[in-house]
């Protein structure tokens, strides 16, 4: 979390993507067994949840996501679970400057735990953070839950004044994982901002190919990965030596032509899609 200097009133929590080297961030991802939540008021089902990013954002073992949390035995100790924490920080903050506002996002999994954030405010009717919230912009983020869960978010949205956008470059694998199909019934839901190599933005229900392994789909996706190759050599010359890619990155975009859809899951291309791309989301103050 952060607050931004050229403007005060603006405060912005990122959750942070999947380490490539950290055991739990994969754990995590790869548990896609639903976790089912239900109003309180009368037990009804509001949708099906990815439960391996629902554990990593803070749900309680037995009691799932109880509004307040009580005080650890050992009262020095902080809870170590994020949405609580982040809430409480947010709070604190937004408190002492009436102005301010927030926006939330995150990269991968980052967006995954950004958009369900802003759910589980919404569940558990926290209209005055929710009204402070100005919009939830997230990259690269995989699907989330269910149908249900997906308009259940958007109505919450819609009351609440808040803006979601998703943003999807090129032929990147976890936008379209997991899979949208009749065995895992996970939904996309909200406004998707769809980057081509090229950069060129357009709005989108979603993203084309959207489980990523029609056959359709499979030369465009190498013809794609080969002319990434080229474009992150000759992309320094062209906007600019600030655009140069690392070793490290140009070896990635190797792998992606073995396996398209992988080295297009990198950051990289999504803050050059924010440098590059085509201008699609208004600003705030509009």
């Amino acid at each position: 979390m952060f607050q931004d200097t050229l403007d005060p009133n603006l405060i912005v929590v990122a959750f942070r993507g999947t380490s490539p080297f950290n055991a739990k961030d994969w754990m995590t991802d790869f548990d896609i067994s639903w976790y089912e939540l239900k109003d309180e008021n009368n037990s009804k089902t509001i949708g099906r949840i990815h439960g391996g990013f629902m554990k990593a954002l803070g749900l309680q073992k037995i009691k799932g996501w109880p509004k307040e949390l009580e005080p650890p035995p050992n009262a020095t100790k902080e809870h170590p679970f994020a949405y609580y924490k982040i809430r409480e920080m947010l709070k604190d903050i937004l408190e002492k400057n009436t102005n301010a506002k927030f926006i939330v996002t995150g990269h991968s999994l980052g967006g995954a735990l950004a958009i369900l954030f802003a759910g589980v405010l919404g569940f558990h009717e926290e209209t005055w953070l929710l009204k402070r919230l100005e919009g939830v912009y997230t990259f690269g983020q995989p699907r989330v839950g269910d149908e249900s869960f997906g308009r259940y978010m958007m109505k919450m949205m819609e009351d609440q004044d808040i803006r979601y956008f998703r943003y999807v470059y090129g032929n990147d694998i976890v936008p379209r994982l997991p899979f949208d199909d009749k065995s895992l019934f996970f939904k996309h839901f909200g406004t998707t901002l769809y980057f081509n190599s090229f950069y060129d933005g357009k709005v989108m229900e979603e993203e084309p190919n959207k489980n990523y392994f029609s056959i359709v789909w499979t030369i465009p996706k190498y013809i794609n990965a080969f002319w990434e190759v080229i474009r992150s050599l000759i992309l320094p010359y062209w906007k600019g030596k600030e655009y140069k890619e690392s070793h490290v990155e140009r070896l990635f975009r190797m792998v992606g032509m073995i396996i398209p859809g992988l080295a297009a899951h990198g950051p990289k291309d999504y803050v050059d899609v924010t440098r590059l791309g085509t201008e699609l989301v208004p600003t705030i103050n509009e």
